[in-house]
C-alpha cells in the first residue's frame, strides 16, 4: 500500500463556499482520490483553512505550512507521495509576499519534506507540487475582500510559470491546477463540487502514471 499525504489549504480541507462548512468526504478531491486509486493507496488529508507556504501573524503561527509539516511528516510516516498545494493564502495584502517569494516558500516546504524525510524514514517520497487555482475576477465582491484585494488576482496568474520552475528544479511532479479548476463564483477562492471532482481526476491520472 502506498501512503500519500495531501497538504494544503482550504481546498485540501474542502471548505464550500456556499456555506462555509465543509464538504463531504465523498465530495472533496482527497475523498473522491481515495475511491479512483482504491485499496492499494492509503489518502491522508492534511488541509487547514488559512494554511501558508512560511508567512503568518504572530496570534497564527499554526497556520504557517512549514511550522507544521515536520511533525505532520513524522506523525504519518512512511510517506511515499506528498501532494502539496499552497501559496493561495499567501496573496493576502497584509503579507505583501510577490508571485516569486511565495513560488519560493513552495520550495522551502519541498526542501524540509526531502530533508526530515531522508532523516526519519530512510527514503525520499516522490512530491507532487501543485500550482493553485488562479483568484477569481469578482474577489473585490467576496466575503474574503478584507483579505484579498485585486492585486492577488494577477498575481495568481504568475504562480504556474514560478512553481514550474520550482518543480524542476526540485525534481518534483508538477500540475498546473489553474489549467483545470476555477474558483468558485461564490468568494473567488474555493473550489466547487465540480472542481473536486475535476481536481481529483486529474491528480489521480497523474498518481497512476507514477514509476514507484
Amino acid at each position: 500500500m502506498k501512503t500519500v499525504l495531501c497538504y494544503g489549504d482550504s481546498n485540501t480541507y474542502g471548505y464550500n463556499p456556499s456555506n462555509g462548512l465543509r464538504y463531504p468526504k465523498e465530495v472533496r478531491w482527497t475523498g473522491r482520490l481515495k475511491e479512483m486509486l482504491g485499496e492499494e493507496y492509503e489518502i491522508i488529508e492534511e488541509g487547514c483553512n488559512g494554511r501558508t507556504t512560511v508567512y503568518g501573524l504572530p496570534y497564527e503561527e499554526w497556520k504557517k505550512g512549514i511550522t507544521y509539516l515536520r511533525p505532520c511528516l513524522n506523525s504519518h510516516k512512511p510517506i511515499d507521495l506528498v501532494v502539496l498545494m499552497l501559496g493561495s493564502n499567501d496573496l493576502k495584502e497584509g503579507f505583501c509576499a510577490s508571485p516569486e517569494d511565495i513560488a519560493a516558500g513552495a520550495g522551502k516546504l519541498v526542501d524540509v519534506i526531502k530533508e526530515f524525510t531522508e532523516e526519519k524514514q530512510g527514503f525520499i517520497p516522490k512530491i507532487i507540487l501543485v500550482s493553485p487555482i488562479e483568484v477569481g475576477e469578482d474577489i473585490d465582491d467576496s466575503l474574503f475582500n478584507y483579505e484579498f484585494t485585486k492585486n492577488a488576482i494577477a498575481k495568481s496568474k504568475e504562480f504556474h510559470t514560478l512553481y514550474q520552475k520550482v518543480a524542476r528544479q526540485k525534481g518534483c511532479i508538477y500540475f498546473n491546477a489553474a489549467e483545470y479548476v476555477k474558483p468558485s463564483k461564490e468568494d473567488s477562492l474555493h473550489m466547487t463540487e465540480e472542481g473536486h471532482k475535476i481536481f481529483a481526476e486529474k491528480m489521480a491520472e497523474i498518481i497512476q502514471k507514477i514509476e514507484w
